[in-house]
């Protein structure tokens, strides 16, 4: 590991002018490619204090051994410079997006002396003009048979062709008309490339004049009785308005724009673009990267932008690109745009209107990328055996966890506090094994005594069930065996490793015990403060045959009791990776536990304590009085009247009502809006994931963790 002192530049030795820099290791590979407007102000920032830097930034300095640097005259020359530089090199600690398919365009290839229509992929070449890219091969054949009828250009390959103008036959497309056969001379070689640019036209999406063009030619023929020329016009008009409603229309004002969408979380970014010409879907791609660099959302969008554009001119580049948020500084990337175009594009935010409405359809697309992305590298069994074996390596423990359990504590500003433990064995959810706790022995706002109750009443589960089946070792204590109270089991089996021995782990009449397994790892969603209590808990109950780490969420650090440092896993770890992914699910868990509850205690009612009162007649009750004010209001008399309720329940209603302080406004928790009394039916009917509360303006979803 280089000391970046080592190779630091001499002060003055760095220009104040825009500019390009490379990192380089040791062997002189260039791990790494930026661009400033001030080289000196931003290799500055690279060669402060190693604790203040970024983890992937202070692993990119340590292992760097040199850096240099190019002047140029602006930041637009910059951008492309570094675009250049980055596909040159590849370095290792740039983003780098990587295409999730080989996506297959429609090509047209002008450069030939007869063009032809075919399915391309890989990089593109000159003289070709693409449209696309498609999802699937089979969309593309299926637009070009139906193109044929009115284009016919030719399809064939470069054999085939020659070998049907050798014997003077054309191929089948030529009998049947959807091929005007220039092998054969049927068609000069100019007629044929004209029919091909209007094949382009018509794709490009210019197809009003056409259309028009072809309804006059029909009406005409017609009007002159040649019947048969009309119809076959009128089936041609057809089979291009049915290649047309293939695309659907999207942008009402026939728009040509690319709509860019990023979804990303702390490791990963996936990227989905919708080409949109003459307001219809004309293409879709998708990109995912690792982010092995510190990079907002502008940053990520700006190398999104390079990799989109940085090979294409002209119209490939359209008037208007729509992005998520804007680069900083956005001008430079503007311009560069501008240049690749060779008129002025548009990059700007969309906040209205369909604009916006496509624009959260194509951050549903990522999103959904990003996720089945996760699904499939989780799912491989080679990836998840690496991942185990990195996490042994990096907490050296003598094996790999087979069985790990995340601890996570979630509530809403102190109140209705839960915690949640979740399980993965072989790397793969254990869901019939999750379990969630209710905070008990506190009130208030604790995460570190709350992490402390819920490991040691876990783990006193463990021991008293240990003790109870015979399995102490000799010499070995029991430690306390008072379980406290846990919450309940939800979830359906998951995949994981074989089952110990059915004795061990299965009561008498055969139901799984609901605390005997013990894992090999703890993790706790957390720093060293959690972790700490943790490790207390286990110490105090005897046990130190388990490792215990913490994940603290902001720099994806891991923490071990003890330790003043933490261990700072490699960003493309799947080790890393894996801690991840069982601590979002430990926190997604307790949240839902917690929404749950409160859920449950803001449609709660003073007339749950009326004895003997149930759900159809409170309901009765509502339905009859319109709220419950009134219903307080209320005489013995006028609630006798409600079908089902004698005189004695009435009376019983409205000593329960007397002594019940009304609570405070009733405020819907979504928007923060106060409702009237009179709606207070409406909270028997809330959903617990959008409950009408009865509570405070700031008991909102908003303050929860």
């Amino acid at each position: 590991m280089a000391d970046p002192s080592s190779y630091r530049p001499r002060p003055g030795e760095i220009p104040d002018s825009p500019g390009v820099y490379r990192f380089r290791d040791e062997h002189r590979r260039v791990i790494y490619v930026g661009k400033a407007k001030s080289l000196r102000q931003r290799l500055a920032n690279y060669f402060q204090d190693l604790a203040g830097l970024h983890p992937r930034t202070r692993s990119m300095v340590t292992t760097a051994a040199s850096v240099e640097w190019t002047v140029v005259s602006t930041e637009v020359e910059a951008l492309q410079l570094e675009y250049s530089w980055i596909k040159e090199y590849d370095p290792r600690f740039n983003v780098k997006y990587r295409d999730d398919k080989s996506y297959p365009y429609l090509a047209v290839t002008m450069n030939e002396e007869y063009p032809r229509v075919q399915v391309m992929r890989g990089h593109k070449k000159k003289g070709v003009r693409y449209f696309g890219p498609y999802a699937h091969a089979w969309a593309i054949r299926d637009t070009v048979d139906l193109m044929l009828r009115v284009f016919p250009v030719r399809t064939c390959s470069a054999g085939v062709f020659k070998n049907a103008a050798r014997t003077g036959r054309p191929c089948l497309l030529g009998y049947i008309g959807k091929c005007s056969a220039p092998c054969v001379e049927r068609i000069s070689a100019e007629g044929h490339r004209e029919l091909a640019e209007e094949f382009c036209d018509f794709m490009a999406g210019r197809t009003g004049t056409y259309l028009r063009r072809l309804e006059r030619q029909m009406a005409q023929a017609a009007g002159d009785m040649e019947y048969e020329r009309a119809a076959r016009l009128r089936d041609d008009i057809g089979a291009l308005k049915k290649a047309m409603e293939k695309n659907a229309v999207v942008l009402a004002d026939a728009t040509d724009a690319d709509l860019i969408a990023v979804a990303e979380d702390e490791l990963e970014a996936a990227v989905q673009i919708f080409h949109v010409r003459g307001g219809r879907v004309r293409g879709q791609r998708g990109w995912v990267t690792d982010k092995v660099e510190e990079i907002t959302t502008g940053a990520l969008v700006e190398h999104a932008l390079q990799q989109l554009y940085g090979e294409e001119t002209g119209d490939a580049v359209p008037r208007e690109v729509l992005v998520p948020a804007l680069p900083d500084p956005v001008e430079p990337v503007q311009e560069w745009l501008t240049g690749r175009r060779g008129a002025n594009v548009s990059l700007r935010v969309p906040q209205r209107g369909d604009k916006k409405a496509l624009m959260e359809t194509v951050q549903r697309n990522a999103q959904q990328a990003l996720v089945l992305h996760k699904t499939k590298r989780a799912s491989d069994l080679t990836t998840r055996s690496r991942a185990l074996e990195e996490i042994s390596d990096a907490l050296g423990l003598d094996s790999a966890p087979l069985r790990i359990e995340c601890y996570d504590i979630s509530h809403l500003q102190g109140d209705d506090v839960v915690a949640s433990m979740v399980v993965f064995e072989d790397g793969l959810a254990r869901k019939s094994e999750y379990r969630r706790f209710q905070i008990k022995g506190f009130a208030g706002q604790d995460d570190v005594r709350s992490m402390h109750e819920v490991i040691t009443r876990r783990f006193r589960r463990y021991l008293a069930e240990k003790e109870r089946t015979g399995e102490w070792a000799d010499g070995e204590e029991p430690g306390a065996a008072e379980a406290g109270p846990d919450g309940t089991m939800t979830g359906t089996d998951g995949a994981g490793l074989a089952e110990p021995p059915a004795s061990t782990l299965t009561e008498d009449d055969g139901r799984p015990k609901r605390f005997a397994y013990p894992p090999q790892l703890v993790v706790v969603d957390g720093g060293a403060p959690q972790v700490a209590a943790a490790q207390r808990a286990l110490d105090e109950l005897g046990i130190d045959d388990i490792a215990v780490c913490g994940l603290a969420k902001r720099l994806e650090e891991v923490w071990l009791p003890g330790d003043d440092d933490p261990v700072v896993l490699p960003r493309t770890s799947e080790g890393l990776y894996l801690l991840q992914r069982i601590r979002d699910e430990a926190h997604r868990f307790a949240i839902t536990y917690q929404r749950a509850k409160r859920a449950k205690r803001f449609r709660s009612s003073p007339l749950d304590d009326v004895p003997g009162l149930g759900d159809t007649r409170k309901q009765a009750l509502i339905k009859h009085f319109g709220s419950l004010k009134r219903l307080r209001s209320a005489t013995i008399e006028q609630i006798c009247d409600v079908p089902g309720i004698g005189r004695k329940t009435a009376e019983t209603i409205v000593a329960a009502l007397a002594q019940a302080v009304p609570g405070g406004p009733a405020v819907n928790t979504a928007t923060g809006e106060i409702m009237d009394d009179t709606e207070e039916p409406r909270q028997q009917t809330g959903s617990p994931g959008e409950p009408v509360s009865t509570g405070a303006p700031d008991e909102r979803r908003g303050q929860e963790r």
